[in-house]
């Protein structure tokens, strides 16, 4: 069996080769503290997206641009004297063009292969390069700010041995170990892929590891997406029966009670709520497809609209890529599922998702969403056999920790997929992004839950996560 996930993950990495990105280097890695250093003083967004008269809006990005730019080179030159002796011996921006383009590709591509790393400071970073790229803008400034993100494929044909991704020792040499697993056939695979293609050239063997590397770190982080979506459609799928409802967990749901925004029987909600998880797992996984689509809408020059969406200021733009993406993946996934309960309507360039940035940033939280409900699942049994002042607790509420479980899961499957969290009733509902809506509105109400301090004594914080770098 695990031959076989080995054989099928390699054929998907093979397929996402172009897409995949590669691991940085340490030198790349202090370029990103540079530029980390300089977004986390920037007032770029905060001077720019402002409706003002007093200035036009080209005027005040090539000013924060140049600012930006000023202390990119600064703190170069403070990270290491020989590479900012270069920057300062140039004054002209232009001649530094290679390397400005190549911060912001670290930086994007560090984003894309760790999504809650940068969580403060990418959006400043994507809005940046947005109008960057602006034709007037980049005439003005004399040279891009954008270039192609460095990935496994590109490596490997500057290498000159694309066959590694056909070599049958690569899915075992990029294969995750598994707890019980020996690395030992894992670090034979890589050796001799290694000893294959790179033989007894050190620099060679160096580029050709870290593809590997980023290879098998690719395969990781969307497994480390998808397996909690997996979980949940497990947990739906084996404590609640598609038909018939058990009197005590239904999943009905009715307009009007308790929030709720859809009326739905037990068999239509658990279809909804069962129709959504698959829509999210194979969203999630395509993951590296999910941060090239929504970069291709945000810097290739489309303009958008500063516009109050009843959230703030926001740029509204469209995102055909993403639209593309999204209206085939609805369109496979319906035809698998047959019958699709609720609205297909996908809001990209709109009040309720604005741009590619905001509908990136909403799936990537998924398993933020769910794996704080599934710790404390996970640890229920042990919780209540542990402490018998928390079985009591448990029994005199719920009766059993099964049942527990079972009120925990109904709750969220009601509640967490009922149409709710929007502004105003219009904008709620059973659409694609509602449904994530919902899932956040029922995380943003947890403390009022009768079922709140078991999720605190199994160290429950929140479902936000760190902001820190």
């Amino acid at each position: 069996a695990s031959v076989s996930s080995s054989v099928k993950r390699m054929s998907s990495a093979e397929n996402s080769a172009h897409l995949t990105p590669l691991r940085l280097t340490e030198q790349e890695r202090s370029i990103l503290r540079v530029l980390e250093g300089a977004l986390s003083v920037s007032e770029y967004t905060d001077k720019v997206d402002v409706i003002t008269w007093r200035s036009s809006r080209a005027t005040r990005v090539l000013e924060q641009l140049h600012e930006i730019l000023a202390v990119i080179s600064g703190l170069t030159v403070a990270a290491s004297y020989k590479q900012g002796a270069t920057l300062v011996n140039k004054p002209n921006l232009v001649e530094n063009a290679v390397f400005f383009r190549n911060v912001f590709e670290v930086g994007r591509r560090y984003k894309m292969m760790n999504p809650d790393k940068m969580r403060a400071s990418y959006g400043k970073l994507m809005y940046i390069l947005q109008d960057a790229v602006m034709p007037d803008i980049s005439s003005s400034l004399g040279f891009h700010c954008v270039r192609k993100v460095c990935t496994v494929r590109d490596e490997l044909e500057d290498l000159q041995c694309l066959e590694v991704l056909d070599d049958a020792e690569c899915a075992l040499a990029v294969s995750p170990i598994r707890e019980g697993e020996s690395v030992d056939r894992k670090n034979a695979a890589a050796a001799c892929l290694l000893k294959r293609y790179a033989g007894d050239n050190p620099e060679r063997r160096v580029r050709l590891e870290r593809v590997l590397f980023s290879i098998g770190d690719d395969i990781v982080l969307t497994q480390a997406h998808v397996a909690p979506v997996n979980q949940m459609l497990c947990l739906l799928q084996d404590h609640f029966d598609a038909a018939h409802a058990e009197k005590a967990h239904s999943l009905a749901i009715f307009a009007g009670r308790n929030g709720a925004r859809l009326s739905h029987s037990h068999s239509t909600q658990y279809a909804y709520v069962h129709q959504t998880l698959l829509l999210w797992w194979t969203i999630l996984s395509e993951l590296p497809r999910l941060w090239a689509l929504a970069e291709a809408d945000l810097l290739h020059g489309y303009d958008y609209r500063l516009r109050d969406t009843g959230q703030g200021l926001h740029r509204v733009q469209s995102s055909p890529s993403v639209s593309r993406f999204m209206n085939g993946v609805l369109a496979r996934l319906q035809a698998q599922v047959g019958g699709w309960v609720g609205s297909s309507a996908v809001h990209l360039g709109d009040n309720d998702v604005p741009n590619a940035l905001h509908w990136t940033d909403k799936y990537a939280q998924i398993p933020r969403i769910l794996l704080p409900i599934l710790n404390v699942l996970q640890q229920l049994d042990s919780l209540a056999s542990e402490a018998p002042g928390v079985q009591r607790y448990i029994q005199e509420c719920f009766g059993t920790v099964d049942n527990c479980r079972k009120a925990i899961l109904a709750d969220f499957f009601k509640h967490g997929f009922d149409g709710s969290g929007a502004d105003n009733y219009y904008d709620a509902g059973s659409c694609i992004d509602g449904r994530l809506t919902s899932a956040w509105n029922w995380c943003s109400k947890i403390a009022k839950k009768p079922y709140y301090n078991l999720f605190n004594m199994c160290g429950f914080v929140g479902f936000d996560g760190s902001f820190a770098k």
